[in-house]
């Protein structure tokens, strides 16, 4: 299928704004990792505690932050997750707020810092476990059980911790709505010891400052191995130039996707990495399709300049560009805008990867590509002069 039929499009003659553009988005991203934002490393690297929080209205990350500012947690990372509606965020703490050895730790220190008011002693039903609740309900025995009461309020708390953390999405608004799966007397005697503040922390992650390190430096290396084995096949599959050229456009492309991520300041996940590496291999993929039909036209065009015979190859695989390109980028847009706040680092990185690496194969790896040949060319012509002159001093002073 041909979107276009014979294009003629001077591409080359274009290099220069793109060109200026790269500049100007790797220069941007370089400053904005070395003085802004720095690399926004995901809890996965940087290791810590991310915590899920969920509240009963929409929730202010300015008053979140002013909160934990206050209670001496001033590095923590707050921002929204999932869709509006849901009125949840993520509270990322420093690896020095953590604890391998409790996990609860990362939990109650949200808490005690999101809580504003004490209730007299009571609890927060909003953020205790199955087994507090069942205990004060066995301890208190609002139902009259006697000896027979372990199971039955077992159950029964059981019961309000689901209707809790599945039917009301883990926060309820008072403890009256538990009259729905609690008899009136059990829901009297929970309102005498416990309260319902304004959120509740559904999960809770932990990832150790080791772990994280390895991570980090396992994505570094992953990503080298993969620039430092496409170099060595396009070596072989065709010249040392055209292997040089590809990776300094793969290159090119990651540089811009992390400054990218640096200057919105999104963090940069497991998943990221792995779409980074998706897009080091799909951009590879476009820049072998250009360099093979250079490669088959110089051949057969012999007479022609390499500019010219550039341009046409790019004309000539334009179609498939476009197709494969575009119908790509359709639908990591579509993951990234309908995906969900799980995946939208990793959509982010395929969607800037596309479009970064779609012209980098045009107009940064064969600029490139021609560049140098042009420039070997210049040096043979000044050798072959060199020499020319060489020999004619030769004669000369062998005539006299």
């Amino acid at each position: 299928m041909e979107l276009f039929r014979n294009p003629n499009i001077d591409f080359l003659g274009k290099k220069w704004f793109f060109l200026g553009l790269s500049l100007v988005l790797s220069v941007g991203g370089i400053l904005s990792m070395l003085f802004w934002h720095h690399i926004p490393l995901g809890v996965d690297f940087s290791g810590g505690t991310i915590v899920r929080v969920k509240f009963t209205s929409t929730p202010d990350l300015n008053v979140i932050r002013s909160t934990m500012d206050k209670t001496g947690l001033k590095n923590s990372r707050i921002q929204r997750f999932g869709p509006a509606a849901n009125n949840e965020v993520l509270i990322s703490l420093e690896e020095k707020e953590t604890s391998e050895q409790a996990l609860d730790q990362g939990k109650n220190t949200i808490i005690k810092a999101l809580e504003t008011s004490s209730q007299d002693g009571k609890q927060d039903l909003n953020n205790v476990g199955f087994p507090t609740v069942s205990q004060y309900l066995l301890n208190n025995d609002p139902l009259h059980l006697g000896t027979d009461a372990q199971q039955k309020y077992n159950d029964l708390a059981r019961a309000i911790i689901d209707y809790r953390d599945k039917t009301r999405e883990g926060v309820l608004n008072n403890v009256q709505e538990l009259a729905a799966v609690a008899p009136p007397a059990v829901v009297q005697s929970l309102q005498s010891g416990f309260f319902t503040s304004n959120f509740g922390v559904r999960n809770v992650d932990i990832i150790g400052p080791t772990v994280g390190k390895q991570l980090q430096n396992q994505a570094l290396l992953a990503t080298l191995y993969s620039l430092a084995g496409m170099l060595i096949y396009l070596w072989f599959r065709f010249e040392l130039i055209y292997g040089m050229a590809a990776v300094v456009a793969v290159f090119h492309d990651t540089i811009i996707t992390v400054g990218l991520f640096s200057i919105l300041n999104v963090e940069i996940s497991l998943t990221v990495i792995a779409a980074i590496l998706t897009l080091i291999g799909y951009s590879m993929n476009d820049t072998i399709v250009v360099f093979d039909r250079i490669r088959e036209n110089v051949k057969l065009l012999r007479r022609e300049s390499l500019t010219d015979i550039v341009n046409k190859s790019i004309n000539q695989t334009l179609s498939r560009t476009v197709l494969t390109s575009g119908l790509t980028f359709l639908t990591v847009l579509s993951l990234f805008i309908f995906g969900g706040e799980v995946l939208h680092g990793f959509s982010l990185a395929l969607v800037i990867g596309i479009l970064i690496g779609t012209y980098s194969s045009i107009f940064i790896a064969a600029p490139m590509l021609v560049a140098y040949q042009g420039w070997r060319a210049k040096k043979g012509s000044a050798n072959s002069a060199g020499t020319t002159s060489e020999n004619r001093k030769e004669k000369a002073r062998v005539k006299a």
